[in-house]
């Protein structure tokens, strides 16, 4: 396996802002043949669309540097525990994946997630950061299924821990963004990589969902990293003054 896991753009300071971003590449390694169109690499079922380009943006002009997944979800997804249902999806959103009908999870599990997830706790152990963020996003409706638009522009996740995610919520909500509280999925269900590497180490985190209408382009990407990265901060400046 010569294909790389993850990437990190920018330096992290100690105490700082950092920001993870799992579902971030569309990327299938040519060792696999998933059997999936080319159209449907493109869709939401392979990532997240709009988040790795907030996630860079975040890290070169709002200095908070990021770690970014360098393969699809389609092979493993990283945000999911490892025995997790999901884990190597055989349909997704009602799209056959036959090139993960009996695929070899420990080979997926040893040559993608377990470096990620390894990296991923190295590094957040070496930086201790003040703050993590975790960036996602999501369709503004489902292919399968309801056809009902999900109004947020902008949702807030978390578990047990909801020190950042109240602050988040109140500060978005402040500049007018219409801001889902545990929506569109709730962090108590989807919560993996925040609770291995921030609330097991009693890091505080904001698990943020974009609607990816809103950063399908890089204007709109621009736009919610600075939107973003303003309330990121003034979030941290919370926790440290409580």
């Amino acid at each position: 396996m010569s294909d790389p896991v993850f990437r990190i753009i920018g330096e992290a300071t100690r105490g700082g802002i950092v920001a993870v971003c799992d579902h971030a590449s569309n990327a299938v390694p040519e060792e696999f043949e998933l059997g999936v169109s080319a159209a449907a690499l493109e869709k939401h079922i392979a990532y997240d669309i709009g988040a790795a380009g907030v996630a860079e943006r975040l890290a070169r002009r709002h200095n908070v540097p990021a770690m970014l997944a360098a393969v699809s979800r389609l092979v493993v997804d990283l945000h999911r525990e490892e025995d997790a249902p999901g884990l190597i999806p055989t349909t997704s959103d009602g799209i056959l994946i036959p090139g993960n009908i009996g695929a070899d999870c420990e080979k997926r599990l040893d040559e993608y997630y377990y470096p990620y997830h390894t990296a991923l706790e190295k590094w957040l152990e070496e930086v201790q950061p003040g703050l993590i963020l975790s960036i996602h996003s999501f369709t503004a409706k489902l292919e399968n299924g309801p056809a009902k638009e999900r109004p947020w522009e902008i949702g807030v996740l978390y578990n047990e821990d909801d020190r950042a995610a109240r602050h988040a919520m109140r500060l978005f909500a402040e500049l007018g963004v219409t801001v889902g509280d545990n929506e569109p999925y709730s962090g108590r269900e989807l919560n993996s990589t925040m609770n291995r590497h921030a609330e097991a180490h009693g890091r505080p985190y904001c698990a943020l969902e974009i609607r990816d209408d809103l950063i399908a382009e890089e204007r709109g990407q621009a736009r919610w990293a600075a939107i973003i990265a303003d309330v990121a901060g003034r979030v941290k400046l919370a926790l440290e003054t409580v």
